[in-house]
């Protein structure tokens, strides 16, 4: 079992597989900077200065020894309050637009670089000269029969 193990671990597919989940796990970390730190605060700024990760619904009562901010939503989550959290949905959600999109590229750049040669032109038709001699030789079969 340990040689059929370490043959399947051998294996290009696996090794190439882990190291695209390593990739993509910092590509996402990536995205997530750009998204938070670079496009949700010029939304926010164009939006007049709406934060996205702070939208939110309570749906339960505060606990009666609560005694943080009704508008601080990691403060709320810590102390078990029902949250309708849709603003980092949102976040998310663009998170995953731009890497869609960047893939996209990715997949359409290869699709480019790996374009299938273009198929055989046919061969042109027959030269006049072979063109009388198949009607010489289809004469000649005609004249045998």
């Amino acid at each position: 079992m340990l040689q059929e193990f370490k043959a399947f671990i051998a294996r290009g597919n696996v090794l190439d597989l882990a190291v695209a989940v390593i990739i993509g796990a910092a590509f996402g970390a990536v995205v997530t900077s750009f998204t938070e730190d670079m496009v949700m605060p010029i939304i926010g700024l164009v939006s007049g200065g709406a934060d996205f990760t702070s939208l939110f619904v309570v749906l339960g009562d505060l606990p009666a020894d609560y005694k943080g901010s009704p508008a601080d939503y990691e403060a709320l989550k810590k102390a078990g309050v029902p949250l309708f959290g849709y603003g980092k949905f949102i976040t998310a959600f663009i998170n995953f637009v731009i890497i869609a999109f960047v893939i996209f590229l990715m997949v359409r750049a290869a699709n480019k670089a790996m374009a299938q040669p273009a198929a055989p032109a046919e061969p042109p038709g027959p030269t006049p000269s072979e063109a009388l001699l198949a009607e010489i030789r289809d004469e000649l079969k005609k004249g045998r029969g």
